[in-house]
């Protein structure tokens, strides 16, 4: 079987077990899940969902389904299924206002991490840059020699350009994602910006004194915002709501002029008057507030965010820490809550292999937890969370013990990154160098692995669901071959016979399946191997299931 009559057979499956084609809404797809939009999630069968060739997991969001397939896989699947579905016009985007009647809060919570979307790209070369720079301008080599010192110099302004204007990219793509122009987004992102305004940091010195309006009598201080992510997201989605309204109310025939005219100049009286000093105050709340607890809470305080991260992922509140941690660079220099982040995912991953180690001899449970754990080395952390450890959910409690036990490491050796967006291995090359940062960052990572592996194998110890399983496992081991089982196993076709490993089909080449034999017919009269009982054919009719007599269980594919 090819690869795309494998996707196909897949994507039949899904719409088998979702309740038909008349259920399927829309389908999408994000870094590693298929997202479907059902008109009635009751008629899913998550079981036989669950069951579904590929797929490492499988949850319900009010009316969206998501499967996990995995980064890469799950393009290919995608690209099948929206076609089978004649879905494929639609975008994530699309996916998520479907359901946003169902889950507002989420939804809304969600979009922030569509903001970062488009200038994420520029925000991570900075980062690398600016630790490959940090790290080379303790090296004496490069301080005297020409050429090295001005490469460096050349990276090193490279790394701090995206920064310098991150408000204004904010604004344009938070402008963007709420359906407004994106070039009055770029528009107030330079007002923010504007050099006639005081700078926001030597305004906070007190090395400058800003000049002071009146507007009505009410006073208004003209500085600037750098720095200000939490007002640039604030004012772009107000720059878009009020793009969208005068371009409904304002006649077509003089819309071309007003419209943008009138955007632009109420958004920049209340970005000075109201979401100006409001989004000031919330970011001053959330970063003291994040800096109070690391200096009141201390160890106590990063143990606990970075046992809970990954709870928080669950629930899709996690996209609103990117925000955060801008603000947290643009205040202080420094984001502590990446490599929290990141010892959190990798603490899933080590309970993934935790309970791998459990169970090796099920062939299923290794093609869940290997991608899986792969995954969360690059800094994905669904398909362990949702593929094996929620399901399990004693996985899920040592994998946040585990990523705590690192935070607290982090906390010690005062670990930072300089940038975000970015965790678990490539998360190395954003780490702050300062107190040998990158072999703390190490350190930290491997204890969240090991202490990720150690709790899943104890705790599994004193669960009860888990202890039958293993059982059930260790009996279907202890099953004697196909071989001894039947004593008489007839050709099903005539014809050349090959072995198994010679298959196109990786997984039955590998013995995914167990063993077997390949054969190139000479006619195409299909007999049965075994006397037995027929007891599953695959809708497309490519697969039959056989029950012999003495129960052993045959494929012919």
């Amino acid at each position: 079987m090819s690869k795309q009559e494998r996707y196909q057979a897949i994507s039949e499956q899904i719409v088998q077990c979702v309740g038909g084609m008349d259920n399927v809404a829309g389908s999408a797809h994000c870094a590693t899940r298929l997202r479907i939009m059902l008109k009635d999630s009751s008629k899913a069968d998550m079981d036989a969902l669950d069951r579904v060739d590929l797929c490492k997991g499988v949850f319900m969001t009010g009316d969206q389904l998501q499967m996990i397939f995995g980064a890469g896989l799950v393009n290919d699947v995608y690209d099948v299924f929206s076609k089978y579905t004649h879905t494929e016009n639609m975008s994530l985007t699309d996916i998520k206002n479907a359901s946003a009647k169902k889950n507002p809060l989420q939804v809304a919570i969600k979009s922030l991490s569509d903001v970062f979307i488009d200038i994420m790209p520029g925000i991570l070369a900075a980062a690398l840059l600016m630790g490959v720079t940090g790290v080379m301008n303790n090296w004496s080599v490069v301080q005297n020699n020409e050429t090295l010192h001005a490469l460096n110099r050349l990276a090193s302004l490279a790394s701090s350009g995206i920064f310098a204007i991150l408000p204004l990219a904010v604004c344009y793509s938070a402008t963007k994602r709420y359906g407004g122009k994106a070039i009055l987004g770029i528009v107030m992102g330079a007002i923010m910006l504007d050099s006639s305004l005081a700078n926001a940091y030597d305004a906070a010195s007190g090395a400058v004194i800003a000049d002071v309006l009146h507007l009505f009598g009410f006073p208004i201080e003209m500085i600037g915002f750098q720095g200000g992510i939490i007002v640039a997201l604030m004012i772009g989605y107000v720059t878009a709501k009020l793009d969208i309204f005068f371009d409904r109310k304002i006649p077509d025939v003089v819309k071309l002029l007003l419209s943008p005219l009138c955007t632009v100049f109420v958004a920049t009286l209340l970005l000075f008057t109201v979401i100006g000093p409001l989004g000031r105050e919330l970011s001053t709340l959330i970063t003291n507030g994040l800096v109070w607890t690391t200096q009141n809470l201390g160890v106590i305080g990063y143990m606990l965010f970075a046992g809970v991260q990954q709870i928080i992922v669950i629930t899709g509140l996690h996209h609103i820490f990117g925000a955060i941690e801008a603000q947290l660079i643009a205040d202080t220099g420094r984001n502590f809550l990446n490599p929290l982040m990141s010892v959190a995912l990798m603490g899933q991953g080590g309970a993934v292999i935790g309970y791998l180690i459990l169970h090796w001899k099920n062939v299923r449970a290794r093609e869940i937890c290997i991608p899986s754990f792969l995954s969360t080395l690059f800094g994905i952390s669904e398909p362990a969370v949702f593929g094996v450890n929620l399901r399990y959910k004693y996985p899920l409690v040592a994998g946040c013990i585990g990523g705590a036990l690192a935070g607290a490491w982090v906390y010690l050796s005062n670990l930072a990154a300089l940038g975000f967006g970015t965790t678990a291995v490539p998360g190395l090359a954003i780490a702050d160098p300062a107190n040998n940062g990158y072999v703390n960052y190490v350190i930290a990572h491997l204890i969240a692995l090991a202490g990720g592996i150690v709790l899943t194998v104890v705790l599994a110890q004193f669960n009860a669901e888990e202890r039958k399983q293993r059982a059930e496992e260790k009996k279907l081991n202890a099953l004697p071959t196909l071989d001894a089982q039947i004593e008489f196993f007839y050709a099903p076709l005539a014809g050349e016979v090959r072995s198994v490993t010679t298959c196109s089909d990786p997984m039955f080449a590998q013995k995914t399946m167990g063993d077997g034999i390949v054969i190139t017919p000479t006619d195409g009269i299909l007999i049965s191997p075994v006397n037995g009982k027929v007891v599953m054919t695959f809708p497309t009719r490519h697969a039959i299931g056989i029950a012999a007599e003495n129960g052993a269980e045959i494929l012919i594919h």
